[in-house]
């Protein structure tokens, strides 16, 4: 028989960085899960991306136990990491901080491609491309066809 789930939560850890202190601890320990041992195969399973910001999602049970999903980084801190740029603009709209190609949006945008809400290669890269001005970081050239 299937166990009756309690509920689901979304955090953003630090790969291989797991701890039982804020803001995981408080999170988890509120729902009744096992901080320890959620910290301990997290870590495992993260160990070969250590410091990068990874989303994961926690579906815990009403027995206590849980099950959780590991997904790649968000797209802002891919751009961040592919330009090179501690944060984004304060003023996207007026200052820019940075210039990236349509060769490192595609990259990304393939990285990314499981966790976003789109279908084809270039609504992807569409995504990418706004999340990318809205942080006040251009994209240079022309868009390319994909195939």
């Amino acid at each position: 028989m299937a166990k009756e789930v309690a509920g689901q939560l979304k955090l953003q850890i630090k790969g291989g960085a797991a701890n039982p202190s804020p803001p995981v601890g408080p999170a988890l320990g509120s729902k009744g899960i096992n901080i320890m041992e959620f910290c301990k195969q997290f870590n495992a399973r993260t160990q070969d991306k250590p410091g990068k910001v990874l989303p994961v999602v926690i579906t815990y049970y009403t027995d206590k136990s849980f099950d959780f999903i590991v997904k790649t980084p968000p797209v802002a801190i891919q751009l961040l990491e592919a330009s090179k740029q501690k944060s984004g603009s304060a003023e996207p709209n007026r200052k820019k901080v940075a210039e990236i190609t349509w060769e490192q949006v595609k990259t990304i945008a393939e990285d990314k491609m499981s966790d976003l809400n789109c279908f084809t290669l270039e609504s992807a890269m569409k995504m990418v491309a706004g999340t990318a001005r809205s942080m006040g970081i251009t994209v240079k050239g022309a868009f390319p066809d994909v195939k």
